[in-house]
C-alpha cells in the first residue's frame, strides 16, 4: 500500500508541474499543484473511461491521463473563479 501512495504522489507532482507549464499563470503552489495533479488523475481517468479508452496503462499513459484531467480541472476552476487562481 505504501508504494501505491508514493506513485500517486509522483504522478501528482509530474502532472501538477506539467499542467502549470501548459496552462501558464501563477500556479497554486507546490502542494496544491500535487493535489491538482492527483485529482486530475481521477478526472482524466473518468473522462478517458467514458470516451472508451482503456482504464489502465503504463506510467506514461497514467501521467498523460492525469495531465489531461488536471488541465480540465484547472480550466474549470479558472472558468468558475474568473481566472483568479489565488482564491483557492
Amino acid at each position: 500500500m505504501g508504494h501505491g501512495i508514493f506513485w500517486w504522489l509522483v504522478v501528482g507532482v509530474i502532472a501538477g508541474w506539467l499542467t502549470g507549464k501548459i496552462m501558464k499563470g501563477e500556479g497554486y503552489g507546490f502542494v496544491v499543484d500535487i493535489i491538482v495533479g492527483i485529482v486530475g488523475a481521477f478526472v482524466g481517468g473518468f473522462v478517458m473511461t467514458h470516451l472508451g479508452f482503456a482504464g489502465a496503462g503504463g506510467m506514461i499513459y497514467t501521467i498523460f491521463v492525469a495531465v489531461v484531467g488536471a488541465i480540465l480541472l484547472t480550466w474549470l476552476v479558472r472558468l468558475v473563479t474568473g481566472g483568479r487562481e489565488r482564491d483557492l
